[in-house]
């Protein structure tokens, strides 16, 4: 059952540029992964979203995309509340409309 992730992030202040350039040079690739995009949701706050073939595939994905932020958590503020550099969730599709 197709399955998506959702990273929440914001960056810091004067490195949005280098964060974007980052982006594009990034090969990620882990099995079950059909599409990866970065949206920009406010003043430099960003999302990863990711669709997957199933939550098994995200679960076994999770290393190599945690690798992946590590090349630019740097690059990432602190959200607060405990949360670290990031939020993420995840989980499967339960309806899709259109």
């Amino acid at each position: 059952m197709t399955a998506f992730n959702v990273v929440r992030m914001r960056v810091k202040p004067g490195r949005e540029k280098d964060f974007l350039n980052l982006q594009g040079t990034l090969d990620i690739h882990p099995a079950g992964l059909r599409k990866l995009s970065v949206i920009k949701t406010g003043d430099r706050t960003y999302c990863v979203i990711g669709e997957w073939d199933a939550m098994a595939s995200i679960v076994a994905g999770r290393p190599e995309m945690i690798a992946s932020l590590d090349r630019f958590r740097d690059m990432l503020e602190d959200l607060g509340n405990g949360l670290g550099v990031t939020d993420p969730v995840s989980g499967e599709v339960v309806a899709e409309v259109g």
